[in-house]
């Protein structure tokens, strides 16, 4: 089954009444791939060019800019609270009933920006309809190679990705663990569904079971920490 940074770390900050736990429900196979989010603005709204001059324009008129999100504790929302509070802006929240629905009003121009996957952000983006100001990740994304880090614009070590990767139910018998990690692992190394992840903006990155384990409990920690500094709530 597919398991998301949504599902396996920032939920369990968000919802008191989880049936599952995100760490012991579940045995990981593999991190499948991780996904950088990418700042874009509507440039009719936006006149910034860069991470800088957007910072400037939010700070200058606190909360007179709006982003866009596929809804409360959704990962575009977690992700433009850890640039407002990596940046000491303040920028609207306008949460939609998913993504589709969000980048529509973007384009349009109803509100000024986001911050969110390559699979949706991109298309707008070559299209000339949206500007990209930065990525998320910590490196630049093959997908979109001219569009620099956030990171690299003065938000020193600002990382806010995506991921998602396999797990299966607790208990599984490691050697189907094995097994299942080893077929998934050369998958994503092969020719065939590598270069169709990077054009999406996703890069593969499988590893040991154990050390996606490890990598959900730092994800969950991390944004469970910055969920309840913020007060993120879903109502």
């Amino acid at each position: 089954m597919r398991g998301h940074i949504g599902t396996l770390a920032v939920n369990p900050a968000l919802y008191r009444n989880l049936s599952f736990d995100t760490v012991t429900s579940f045995a990981p196979v593999v991190l499948a791939a991780v996904v950088a989010n990418i700042l874009c603005v509507n440039p009719r709204r936006v006149q910034a060019t860069n991470v800088q001059e957007l910072i400037a324009a939010a700070r200058a008129r606190p909360g007179g800019l709006s982003y866009g999100s596929g809804g409360n504790g959704s990962a575009a929302h977690i992700a433009m609270v850890a640039f407002q509070e990596a940046t000491g802006t303040r920028i609207e929240h306008i949460p939609y009933r998913g993504t589709g629905p969000m980048m529509n009003d973007l384009i349009a121009g109803t509100i000024d920006l986001t911050m969110t996957g390559g699979p949706p952000a991109l298309p707008p983006v070559r299209a000339g309809t949206l500007r990209a100001l930065g990525v998320s990740s910590l490196q630049r994304t093959s997908a979109a190679p001219t569009v620099p880090t956030i990171a690299e614009q003065g938000v020193a070590g600002f990382e806010a990705t995506q991921w998602y990767g396999v797990v299966v139910p607790a208990g599984t018998p490691p050697e189907i663990i094995a097994r299942l990690n080893a077929e998934a692992t050369r998958a994503l190394r092969g020719e065939r569904l590598r270069p169709r992840l990077e054009a999406e903006g996703a890069d593969p990155a499988p590893g040991t079971p154990e050390a996606f384990r490890e990598f959900i409990r730092a994800e969950r920690d991390r944004w469970g920490a910055l969920v309840r500094r913020a007060n993120v709530t879903v109502d």
